[in-house]
C-alpha cells in the first residue's frame, strides 16, 4: 500500500446508512491488469505509452480516457486499434489473473448482517462488473450497480455517487463512499458523502487526504472501523 500510516485507525464521523463501493483498484485488484495491457498495446502500435498517462486516467471513464489517449499521442494514432488491443489483453488477464482485493467479503457480510445496503458507483460497463463479480460468486449481493451508461458525466463528476445514493434512497452525506483513485475521491467528495481511500497504484496526496475522513490501508481497516462503531452505537451514554 502507499503512504498510509498502519498506526492511524479510521475513525467515523456517524454510522452510514449506507456504503457506496467503487470497483476497480477497490473490490478487485484490476488496475494493474489495465496497466499492463494498454501500455502492452502501445508497444504492439509502436509507440511507448508513459506510466504517468495511465495512472491520470484512473477512475476516468472509457470516454474520457480516450479523448486523453487521443491528446496524447496525436491525431495519427489508431486509437480504436489500441483500444481494441488493450481490451483484448485485460480480458484475457482477467481469466487466470482476477484477485479480489482482501477484506472484501467479510466487509460486505458485514454490511449485510447491520442491515445497511451497499451499491458499487464505477466508470466500467455493467458487462464488466458482471463478469467479475460472478467470478467470485458476488454478483447477487451487489443488487445496485451503477455503471458507465448510467450517467451522463463520469469521474471525476460527483453524479456517479449521486445516482447510486438516489437508487439506494439514502441522502448522499449519510453514505459512505470507499475509494482508491484521486478521481473517484472527487466524485465521492464533491457527491457530500464520507469518503475514504483505499489506496491502490496511487498514493494519497494533501490535496485527496483534504477531501477524506481518513486513509486506509486496505478494506480490512475499514470494516474494522464499521465494527467498532456499530458497537459503540449501541453502548449507553
Amino acid at each position: 500500500m502507499h503512504d498510509v500510516d498502519p498506526s492511524m485507525s479510521i475513525r467515523l464521523p456517524r454510522m452510514p446508512q449506507a456504503v457506496v463501493f467503487d470497483m476497480d483498484g477497490l473490490l478487485f485488484d484490476t488496475e494493474a491488469l489495465y496497466r499492463d495491457a494498454m501500455l502492452a498495446a502501445a508497444q504492439v502500435l509502436g509507440r511507448t505509452m508513459p506510466l504517468s498517462l495511465y495512472l491520470a486516467s484512473i477512475g476516468l471513464s472509457g470516454e474520457a480516457t480516450r479523448q486523453a489517449l487521443g491528446e496524447y499521442f496525436g491525431p495519427d494514432f489508431d486509437l480504436d486499434r489500441f483500444w481494441k488491443q488493450a481490451a483484448t489483453a485485460f480480458h484475457a488477464r482477467t481469466t487466470t489473473e482476477l484477485q479480489l482485493k482482501p477484506g472484501v467479503v467479510e466487509l460486505v457480510g458485514s454490511l449485510e448482517e447491520l442491515g445497511i445496503p451497499f451499491a458499487i458507483a464505477t466508470s466500467s460497463g455493467h458487462h464488466d462488473v458482471e463478469r467479475n463479480l460472478g467470478l467470485y460468486g458476488l454478483f447477487d449481493r451487489f443488487p445496485v450497480v451503477v455503471a458507465q451508461g448510467d450517467y451522463q458525466l463520469g469521474k471525476p463528476h460527483p453524479e456517479p455517487f449521486l445516482t447510486a445514493a438516489r437508487r439506494l434512497d439514502v441522502a448522499p452525506e449519510l453514505c459512505l463512499a470507499l475509494e482508491d483513485s484521486h478521481n473517484g475521491v472527487r466524485s465521492a467528495s464533491s457527491a457530500g458523502m464520507m469518503t475514504i481511500m483505499v489506496p491502490d497504484l496511487l498514493a494519497a496526496t494533501e490535496e485527496i487526504r483534504s477531501l477524506c475522513i481518513g486513509v486506509a490501508g486496505n478494506l480490512g481497516d475499514v470494516h474494522a472501523a464499521l465494527l467498532h462503531h456499530a458497537r459503540g452505537a449501541h453502548v449507553p451514554a
